[in-house]
């Protein structure tokens, strides 16, 4: 068994493609209207139409997507700088510090409540 890509259920998928490509700056590799995957393998899909597709019914709650019980987590070269870019322009966790484990990271909120974690290569 191979794992291919997590695949959060997102509220609004326009919304979505803008923040992970004009903040987190990936690219879009193929764009279904309800399901986008990007060139680094990582994937989304929204929420109403997943949920329909999973369990045959509507989604009827209003529950948020992100329930602070998942990180998607990515890696960058320049850690301070893509910090000065990008905190400006979300919801942010902390800033840049340093874990036990002895990597930067630093986190925030996508716009549906996932967390992200973003840090340096180890």
């Amino acid at each position: 068994m191979k794992f291919v890509n997590p695949l959060p259920f997102v509220s609004d998928i326009d919304r979505s493609k803008r923040f992970y490509t004009e903040i987190l700056s990936l690219r879009i590799l193929e764009d279904h209207g309800d399901f986008v995957s990007f060139e680094n393998g990582f994937a989304l899909h929204d929420g109403q139409s997943l949920h329909e597709t999973v369990f045959g019914i509507e989604d009827t709650s209003d529950a948020p997507y992100g329930r602070k019980n998942l990180v998607l987590y990515f890696e960058v070269e320049d850690l301070t700088a893509t910090y000065q870019r990008v905190a400006p322009m979300t919801d942010l966790i902390h800033e840049i510090r340093k874990e036990p484990w002895g990597q930067r990271v630093f986190r925030l909120f996508d716009p549906d409540g996932h967390i992200i974690e973003i840090g340096e290569p180890q």
